[in-house]
């Protein structure tokens, strides 16, 4: 494993998407520095966050240690993840065969887990339309991918054999099973998994990256918020 001797520039909101990055940072035990990005007062629309993450979106990493010694940006939680991991060669296998299958669960969580949980989360939380449509089409969904994690866990503690960054991947948006209306008990694979992974210490740290008080946002009540966070066009 390289050795870190500076930190790592973290570019942070406590989403779920935020966590995967810090779990991953305090399982490597690299050293690191938060940056605040208040996804509900607009800072992902600042051009020097934009320079890093064209997205306009966290979580997003500048590594003053990059390939070559240069600094090196990285957005999109999935490919920090993997650039993490291969850097440092810890939570992703060097077998080609035990990697693929990591890829498949690290892109299943980027293009469904967290994606359709997300459409979930704002129509039932935040839309201020109840469209009933909507709200079973995503709960629906969230419900089977929960079954198909829930299969892929049968006889096994992590999602692709060994714990790897699919697991950091998914972990945090599991954690909003409640909100999404589900019920764990229907799924005692994935609820064995959360507790397994709970019980880390560096996943208890991951999760517990916080914001200063004055900082925190409660998005179903703050208006002015979901005005910054919803409906963006193209500029």
């Amino acid at each position: 494993m390289p050795e870190q001797t500076q930190p790592i520039e973290l570019y942070y909101f406590p989403t779920p998407n935020g966590h995967k990055v810090s779990i991953m940072l305090e399982e490597l035990g690299v050293p690191y520095t938060v940056h605040a990005i208040h996804i509900g007062k607009g800072d992902q629309f600042k051009p020097e966050f934009l320079a890093i993450s064209p997205n306009n979106k966290i979580p997003a990493i500048v590594d003053p240690q990059g390939p070559g010694g240069a600094p090196i940006s990285v957005f999109e939680s999935g490919a920090i993840l993997k650039y993490l991991a291969e850097k440092f060669g810890r939570f992703y296998p060097s077998d080609p065969r035990s990697r693929v299958e990591v890829d498949e669960w690290l892109f299943w969580q980027m293009g469904g887990f967290g994606p359709m949980l997300g459409q979930n989360h704002h129509f039932k939380q935040y839309a201020p339309e109840k469209i009933r449509y909507a709200i079973d089409r995503y709960v629906n969904e969230t419900h089977r991918l929960y079954g198909v994690l829930n299969k892929q866990l049968e006889g096994q503690d992590y999602i692709a054999g060994d714990y790897s960054i699919a697991d950091m991947a998914s972990l945090s948006w599991s954690l909003g099973w409640e909100k999404q209306g589900m019920d764990l008990s229907e799924f005692p694979n994935v609820a064995a998994w959360q507790e397994r992974l709970k019980a880390r210490p560096a996943v208890e740290r991951g999760l517990a990256v916080k914001l200063p008080e004055d900082q925190q946002m409660n998005l179903a009540d703050d208006k002015e918020a979901q005005k910054v966070l919803f409906n963006q066009r193209a500029n």
